[in-house]
């Protein structure tokens, strides 16, 4: 989810309800700056401390710092819970003849499917040469068995807020994953882990993190975003009004 911080939630405050002032938001900046000059060690400290922080950031702030490997830490809620192996569960529903409730072990013994590109943010930062990999969500959806009358996959999130859609024929497309892995490491948590979607060749805001449902639906439902005035179809370089190149 890559989408402006703070679009709907207040603007100008801490957790607490007092102003932020710019002493505060430049002293942030200073210290992302400092982690990341000081080296990868601090750098990582750095990044954990920042993305516990961004769950708990109504003024989107923490968005502005430059976070490890390029990345922006992002979440349109308070906070995320954490699932783990135990608690982590993905279905798949909707209109399909074989629902079904997928832990992270039996994603891991699917087929596994490696992808690298870019990462294309719509508010501009691109992260190049980005490893993802997870099962192909086509595999799910074969599994499943799509209904003849299905036309769409809506996905839900477990921040009980986000949710995103795509096409059938996008879903079914070879760059598109049920990302288990980022970077040759295990999903973390600030990262929309245990598992997320990957769009590779959409604008990041469509590969959902913290991913917990798949429902195949007879029409495209608009996403969070989309109901916010971006495009439904957030193809990198042809969309949003943005002219960026392909990522996929």
């Amino acid at each position: 989810m890559d989408g402006p911080r703070g679009v709907d939630g207040p603007r100008g405050v801490d957790g607490r309800g007092t102003p932020v002032g710019r002493r505060l938001v430049l002293g942030m900046l200073a210290a992302g700056a400092a982690g990341i000059a000081a080296g990868p060690v601090l750098q990582r400290a750095y990044d954990s401390t920042l993305g516990a922080a961004a769950q708990n950031d109504p003024t989107g702030l923490s968005g502005l710092l430059p976070a490890g490997g390029g990345f922006r830490y992002y979440s349109v809620t308070g906070s995320v819970p954490h699932k783990n192996e135990r608690t982590y569960r993905l279905t798949v529903d909707g209109l399909v003849r074989r629902p079904t409730s997928y832990r992270l072990t039996d994603l891991r013994r699917l087929p596994q499917t490696r992808i690298v590109h870019d990462v294309q943010c719509v508010t501009g930062w691109r992260v190049p040469g980005t490893p993802f990999e997870g099962v192909r969500l086509a595999t799910l959806l074969d599994a499943a068995g799509v209904s003849p009358r299905a036309k769409a996959v809506r996905f839900t999130c477990f921040d009980g807020a986000y949710s995103e859609s795509l096409t059938l024929a996008q879903a079914r497309r070879r760059d598109v994953l049920v990302a288990l892995r980022m970077q040759d490491k295990p999903l973390g948590h600030d990262h929309g882990g245990p598992v997320r979607l990957y769009v590779a060749p959409m604008y990041f805001y469509k590969s959902a993190k913290w991913l917990s449902g798949i429902t195949v639906t007879d029409r495209v439902e608009p996403g969070f975003w989309e109901n916010r005035g971006y495009d439904v179809d957030a193809w990198v370089g042809r969309s949003n009004g943005r002219d960026d190149a392909p990522t996929s």
